[in-house]
């Protein structure tokens, strides 16, 4: 082989041969191919498929920000694929359908709406830990009854949409501003309805 050649004038051979000198213990045999070796197998194919869709090799040196650019953006390609095709998540895909490495600084109360997992009746239902999902109002406790119909938060309300127009409703809740001071005179933070209310709090909670 050319890499066991000191006096080989290939690059790769030289660099191989440098690498198996200055480490003993790594050993280079021959191996019979298409004998069933896993490790083999999958080098010829990769090998075959380099030669088929691959690039020309080059000696190129890459900068670090380039290799930073380019894996990020690969990272970013698969993790997009990843949340397009995935089977969880489907309520904040339809709000949120494009990720991005730029945090949404959402506070507390806004994952408790926008996921719908918090201490909601309608929730606590679900997951068998609350014999009812009704609110007090006699309403279902659900995230959205308060936001809109809960006779107990009509200083926080919303205006409700239609049934088939809730989920492009909840991507203009995310990006009103409004939604994020708490306190301020002609804004209230929409969200904010969902701390210190007796009825949103779990059993065990109320001891």
């Amino acid at each position: 082989m050319a890499s066991s050649n000191s006096k080989s004038t290939n690059e790769t051979a030289t660099k191989i041969f440098k690498i198996l000198l200055s480490n003993p213990r790594i050993k280079v045999s021959w191996v019979k191919a298409h004998a069933g070796n896993i490790g083999n197998e999958r080098a010829d194919q990769l090998g075959k498929d380099a030669t088929q869709h691959g690039q020309s090799y080059s000696h190129t040196k890459l900068n670090k920000p380039y290799i930073k650019g380019l894996l990020r953006k690969r990272m970013l390609e698969k993790w997009q694929t990843s949340w397009k095709n995935g089977d969880t998540g489907r309520k904040i895909y339809n709000i949120m359908p494009s990720v991005s490495f730029r945090p949404t600084n959402w506070i507390r109360e806004d994952v408790i709406f926008f996921f719908q997992h918090g201490p909601f009746p309608a929730y606590l239902k679900r997951f068998h830990l609350s014999d009812s999902d009704y609110c007090s109002c006699g309403g279902i406790g659900t995230a959205l009854h308060y936001a809109t119909e809960c006779i107990y938060t009509v200083s926080w309300h919303m205006r409700k949409p239609g049934p088939n127009f809730e989920q492009e409703w909840l991507k203009r809740v995310t990006k009103s501003p409004g939604r994020k001071f708490v306190g301020s005179s002609n804004s209230l933070a929409k969200t904010e309805i969902f701390s210190g209310l007796p009825s949103l709090q779990h059993p065990s909670e109320l001891n």
